[in-house]
């Protein structure tokens, strides 16, 4: 299998619902590494996985929907404990929709598979991992 990865950022604010959360209940600021890695199990007729400046530029237009976002005002998250790891699914589900309708170029249409990493520091991070 052959993967590229992407890297971009998203400064956000949230806060967390349920006492699991402690003082991550009141409102916070997180800034995290986002990782977008690509995969396929053959090249395409370029030996590429993906244009990586596509890849980049997708990967940046997905976060900046996010990026300096309260996402306590969001209607998308509304109730929802934004986690970090709920936040990679988000980002991986919305870059696979970017793929599928195209953005990424025909040839982006043999990525088998997606992982999106959200760094929140240099000892913890959560991933998503999904099939196309």
């Amino acid at each position: 299998m052959f993967s590229i990865t992407v890297r971009d950022h998203i400064m956000i604010a949230h806060s967390f619902h349920g006492e699991v959360f402690g003082p991550a209940q009141r409102l916070h600021g997180a800034t995290f590494l986002v990782d977008a890695a690509f995969r396929r199990e053959q090249l395409d007729e370029d030996n590429l996985v993906v244009d990586i400046g596509l890849a980049t530029q997708e990967l940046g237009a997905v976060v900046g929907e996010l990026n300096y976002r309260n996402l306590d005002d969001e209607p998308d998250f509304a109730g929802i404990n934004t986690s970090t790891e709920f936040l990679a699914k988000v980002i991986a589900d919305r870059l696979a929709e970017r793929i599928h309708k195209g953005a990424l170029g025909e040839n982006a249409k043999g990525i088998a598979g997606l992982t999106v990493t959200l760094h929140e520091s240099h000892i913890a991070w959560a991933s998503y991992e999904r099939e196309l």
